[in-house]
C-alpha cells in the first residue's frame, strides 16, 4: 500500500494545529509528566540533523505517556538571546532581531512538518522581553539576599543589615567569601557607605568575583567550556585562552545540601 505522505502528513497536521490538539491545561485529577527538549538556537538557515535525532526521541515518549494517562507537558521555544544569535546578525550584516524574527518562522515551519506533539501556547523565546524580564527579576531577587545557614533558607539582605548594627558579624551564620573579616557593630557603623556595601557583597547570592574564564577576543565575550574545542571557539574557530576577568558569581553551594535533599 502507497504511503501518501504529502495528503496523509499535511492533512493531520493541519488538523493538529486546527484543533489545538496537543494543548495542555492544568489536571489534579492525573499524574504529570515533563518533557522538556534542548531549545534550538535559531540562527543559520534551518533545523541541521541533530534536533529531529533528539526531538523525534523525546516526542515518542511524550506520546507513550500521553497514552498511558499522564498529564504531559512538552513545550518548545528558542534560545535566541545569545552568542549564535549575535554571529548569525554580524555574519549576514542584519539586525538581530529581523534575522531572529525569519529564523523562527523557518524553523517552526520545518518542525511541524514533523510533526511533534507540542503545545505551541506554552511556546518560549528567550529574546522576548516578556521571558528575559523573569531572568532579571531572579537575579535582583539573589543579589537582594543572602544564605541563612540557622534558617536554612535565603532572607533578604536587609535582614542580614540589621543584625551587622546590631551585633556585627560574629553570630551571623552564612556562606560568605574566605576573606571575610570579624567586626563588632560599632565597627560596621564606621565604616563608609562603600565600605558596608563591599562586605554585604561577600554575603549576596550573586557576587563580583575574579574568576578564570575561557576569553575569545575574536568573539569579544567569554565562552562556556562546551563552546571550546582543542583551545578554539566552536563558533567562529577564534583562538581561546583562560583570563582572570571580574565576573558575576553565584553562590550555588550555600544550597548543596538543600539541592541534595531536593532529589
Amino acid at each position: 500500500m502507497e504511503y501518501n505522505f504529502r495528503e496523509i502528513e499535511s492533512k493531520w497536521i493541519s488538523f493538529w494545529k486546527t484543533n489545538k490538539s496537543y494543548k495542555v491545561s492544568e489536571d489534579s485529577t492525573k499524574e504529570k509528566y515533563y518533557v522538556l527538549d534542548m531549545f534550538p538556537y535559531p540562527s543559520g538557515a534551518g533545523l541541521h540533523v541533530g534536533h529531529p535525532l533528539g526531538y523525534i526521541a523525546s516526542d515518542v515518549l511524550a506520546r507513550y505517556k500521553k497514552l498511558q494517562g499522564f498529564n504531559v507537558l512538552h513545550p518548545m521555544g528558542y534560545d535566541s538571546f545569545g552568542l549564535p544569535a549575535e554571529q548569525y546578525a554580524i555574519q549576514t550584516g542584519l539586525h538581530p532581531e529581523i534575522t531572529t524574527e525569519e529564523n523562527i518562522k523557518r524553523y517552526r515551519s520545518q518542525l511541524d512538518q514533523l510533526g511533534f506533539c507540542y503545545d505551541w501556547d506554552r511556546e518560549v523565546r528567550t529574546s522576548s522581553p516578556d521571558y528575559y524580564k523573569w531572568t532579571q527579576w531572579i537575579f535582583k531577587q539573589l543579589f537582594n539576599s543572602y544564605y541563612c545557614n540557622i534558617d536554612n533558607k535565603a532572607l533578604p539582605i536587609s535582614e542580614l543589615v540589621e543584625e551587622l548594627e546590631r551585633n556585627g558579624n560574629a553570630l551571623v551564620q552564612s556562606p560568605c567569601d574566605e576573606d571575610t573579616p570579624l567586626f563588632t557593630a560599632e565597627e560596621w557603623k564606621a565604616l563608609s557607605e562603600a565600605e558596608q556595601q563591599a562586605i554585604l557583597l561577600k554575603y549576596r547570592l550573586t557576587f563580583l568575583s575574579e574568576t578564570w574564564v575561557n576569553w575569545c577576543e575574536g568573539l569579544g565575550t567569554v565562552l562556556a567550556n562546551d563552546e571550546v574545542k582543542d583551545g578554539r571557539s566552536e563558533r567562529g574557530n577564534f583562538p581561546v585562552e583562560q583570563k582572570l576577568m571580574k565576573q558575576w558569581s553565584m553562590r550555588i553551594t550555600a544550597y548543596a545540601e538543600r539541592l541534595l535533599e531536593g532529589l
